[in-house]
């Protein structure tokens, strides 16, 4: 496996999902309960789809898959996701 990007590679498909900035949203891990800003996510570019993985544990916590035009989102890894401050 290559070395992880930031959680600042997603930035832009996070925008358009979410529709706000969210980089600056508070993570927490579902799995070791690990707290941090979206752009400290340790993501991985692969095809077909793109991963956010805990920094801590490397548990998988986010995934985006963009078929035909649709992105699907997997959150399921994480315990929650809070935006950031407005006009982070």
């Amino acid at each position: 496996m290559s070395a992880p990007l930031d959680g600042n590679a997603i930035g832009g498909q996070l925008n358009e999902v979410f529709g706000t900035e969210m980089t600056a949203a508070t993570a927490v891990c579902g799995n070791c309960g690990a707290t941090g800003p979206a752009a400290e996510l340790a993501v991985y570019l692969l095809s077909p789809g793109v991963v956010g993985r805990c920094r801590q544990c490397a548990a998988l916590l986010i995934v985006l898959v963009t078929v035909r035009g649709i992105t699907c989102v997997d959150l399921r890894g994480l315990a929650a996701l809070e935006p950031g401050p407005a006009g982070s």
